[in-house]
């Protein structure tokens, strides 16, 4: 077995969710999932078919959304990976939809961080280990790192009071 990590490749402003899940449907459960969670959302999804024609699956709102997201799965190569590349959202719009997808089985990261994506290799073909999603912790927060942390989430609207 050989371990070898794949950089996602995205622009900063591009949040990703990476997962798993088991069938062919899945290209069109998480478009729905996702445009009925925040309409208006653009969004690539690409997701690795592991047999038959083995095909990268694909479907979107943003054409470039979603070529970044089939070039990044065919880095990754493992079957039924998926990965999704989010333009005017962020993660928390989505996630629960998404995990609400009837053949999803996982989700290893969904971050706007630079990731890295561990892959196992075999001689029958590749699967994900895990991610390596951003950087160590630098410290500990005090006092007035979490004020300001309850500051920022109400300033977005995403706590009240």
């Amino acid at each position: 077995m050989n371990l070898v990590t794949v950089r996602i490749e995205k622009p900063d402003s591009v949040n990703v969710i990476l997962g798993q899940s088991h069938f062919i449907r899945t290209v069109e459960d998480l478009h729905e999932a996702i445009a009925t969670s925040v309409p208006g959302a653009k969004f690539g999804v690409a997701f690795c078919e592991s047999s038959g024609p083995r095909l990268v699956r694909r479907s979107g709102t943003d054409p470039e959304l979603e070529e970044l997201a089939v070039r990044n799965v065919k880095q990754i190569g493992a079957g039924h990976v998926f990965l999704v590349t989010l333009g005017n959202v962020f993660p928390i719009h989505v996630l629960r939809a998404i995990k609400e997808v009837p053949e999803l089985c996982r989700i290893f990261c969904a971050t706007a961080n630079t990731v890295e994506v561990v892959v196992a290799e075999t001689e029958q073909g590749r699967g994900v280990l895990g991610v390596i999603d951003g950087s160590a912790p630098l410290g500990v927060e005090g006092p007035k790192e979490i004020a300001e942390r309850k500051q920022f989430l109400r300033q977005i609207g995403l706590k009240i009071g």
